[in-house]
């Protein structure tokens, strides 16, 4: 049997969350996916359920601000072609509340692992000269607002790095592209936290995740850099 080419998924908690469903639809593809975070019982779910479902599917448990475990996971990669980053989290606090070590946190997470892993999946990306890099990014990647400081920074950060990469690696064959996700995702954290919000007014998860996938299948004559996906009631 031919081996498969891999899509990488960083980010990945909860088997109702968009890192889970960005893996899945990639599985239902036909690529083998490797998802990655920090909770080793989270990723063996998902990969359960991508087995089940007929996929092939292993889990890659790392902490993305540490470089030595990306390194490390990387080196355990086969082929790879889609390489997704959908890590990122904060504090939520007033600015004269945040410290110093909450603020370097969201950094370490969103933006130095964006970082870590944007470059360890360019480097195989690159070689082979095709392949798909994908950043999740929020609201806040285009303007921050109390009381997420630390959250708008390491957003802000990331896109940035995003262009950088799309700048230098798009001539050498590799789509970069980042997705501004600007609304509440209908995902297990929201459900668990907002149980009453208004399903209208919440993203889709099966609906991100199918534009992921259409990034990564978009023809190099017309590439794009950068999205936004909002609900039809959000305003903006």
């Amino acid at each position: 049997m031919a081996t498969k080419n891999e899509a990488w998924v960083v980010g990945v908690g909860a088997r109702a969350g968009l890192g889970a469903a960005i893996a899945r639809r990639f599985a239902r593809e036909g690529f083998a996916v490797v998802v990655s975070g920090r909770t080793p019982d989270k990723l063996a779910a998902v990969v359960n359920e991508i087995q089940d479902q007929g996929g092939v599917a292993r889990a890659l448990p790392l902490d993305v601000s540490r470089e030595a475990d990306v390194r490390a996971a990387a080196e355990q990669l086969g082929d790879l072609e889609v390489a997704v980053f959908n890590a990122g989290g904060g504090t939520r606090a007033p600015t004269l509340d945040l410290s110093a070590q909450a603020f370097e946190d969201s950094w370490r997470v969103g933006t130095l692992g964006g970082f870590l892993f944007g470059r360890e999946a360019l480097r195989k990306l690159a070689a082979r000269k095709q392949g798909t890099l994908l950043f999740t990014g929020a609201t806040a990647s285009l303007r921050g607002k109390p009381p997420f400081a630390g959250f708008a920074a390491s957003k802000a950060g990331l896109r940035s790095l995003a262009q950088t990469f799309a700048r230098e690696f798009g001539p050498q064959g590799v789509h970069v592209a980042h997705v501004i996700i600007d609304g509440g995702i209908d995902g297990e954290r929201l459900r668990t936290h907002s149980p009453d919000r208004d399903p209208d007014g919440l993203l889709g998860l099966d609906a991100i995740a199918d534009v992921y996938w259409h990034l990564h299948a978009q023809p190099r004559s017309a590439w794009t850099q950068e999205l936004d996906l909002r609900p039809y009631k959000e305003s903006f």
